[in-house]
């Protein structure tokens, strides 16, 4: 299935605006879950070393460490949401592989809840706190009935700068007011504010839980994933210009930098103009 490159709508962005997340359904074709499912497997079989004691990777730096995903970097099936939210001086800052298989045995409680972003939320003395990055969460296997490791989420909760939780995190509490376990098909891909309020729950079931995330912020916000080493890796001549402007390595030397003083000279820039998708209503899309 191949996707024509568009802006949300303003009904989307209103839902998003209002709930704090959109779930777009089918995102991916079957094809394409089986292609990055297969990829994911073969870098969990080679990351014993990284995976818990239970057998659960979290694995940082997703391209990096699994380069077929490139593609979902700018895939055109969810890509319009990032750019139409944070416009074209975006990279990805953060990204990380989880797999989760069943747990056999019941866990001890730990308060899960959070908004991405971790010191941000400390340090940033606004009510409510700035969006600052946005997040895509693709999903490769079935978590389409809850006890399945899925996310859940407080729809609403992105400008809520606080969460009533226990004062530790290993006190029993019950869930906040409100939230969901979010039920999702394979290829099914979550777009959410960094803001809502979130945690993962645990997999009892028999599905093996397998997702890949990728947060986008403003270029001017330093990347936490690895990527100074991804101009040596033999796969990078194959990565496209905003591929690579995602990955924090753009510019020709004729001005860009990551304050976006010079939009001409930033990929995606040119890509939306290209297109004719640079909306002035959007302020974030203006030069």
């Amino acid at each position: 299935m191949k996707h024509a490159w568009k802006s949300m709508t303003l009904t989307e962005r209103d839902q998003f605006e209002k709930d704090g997340y959109l779930l777009i359904r089918g995102a991916l074709s079957q094809e394409e879950v089986d292609f990055y499912t297969a990829a994911i497997d073969r870098v969990y079989e080679t990351a014993a070393a990284e995976r818990s004691k239970e057998g659960s990777l979290h694995l940082l730096s997703a391209v990096r460490n699994c380069p077929e995903l490139v593609s979902m970097l700018d895939h055109p099936a969810v890509f319009g949401y990032v750019w139409s939210m944070l416009g074209w001086n975006a990279h990805v800052y953060h990204s990380h592989i989880d797999v989760h298989p069943r747990i056999t045995e019941r866990k001890p409680f730990w308060w899960h809840w959070h908004q991405d972003g971790g010191r941000q939320n400390r340090e940033i003395e606004t009510d409510p706190r700035p969006r600052l990055s946005v997040k895509l969460a693709f999903w490769l296997s079935d978590v389409s009935e809850p006890g399945r490791g899925n996310l859940t989420i407080v729809p609403g909760s992105h400008k809520t700068n606080w969460l009533p939780g226990p004062p530790k995190r290993d006190v029993e509490w019950p869930q906040p007011p409100g939230a969901i376990q979010v039920t999702v098909n394979p290829g099914d891909v979550l777009f959410f504010d960094r803001r809502i309020w979130h945690a993962r729950s645990d997999n009892y079931s028999d599905f093996t839980r397998k997702v890949a995330f990728f947060g986008y912020t403003y270029r001017w916000i330093t990347i936490r994933d690895e990527v100074a080493d991804l101009p040596q890796q033999p796969w990078w001549d194959t990565v496209n210009p905003v591929q690579r402007q995602l990955l924090g390595h753009v510019g020709d030397g004729s001005g860009d930098h990551a304050w976006g003083h010079y939009p001409e000279t930033t990929p995606l820039y040119g890509e939306l103009s290209g297109r004719g998708l640079l909306d002035s209503s959007i302020p974030a899309l203006i030069p």
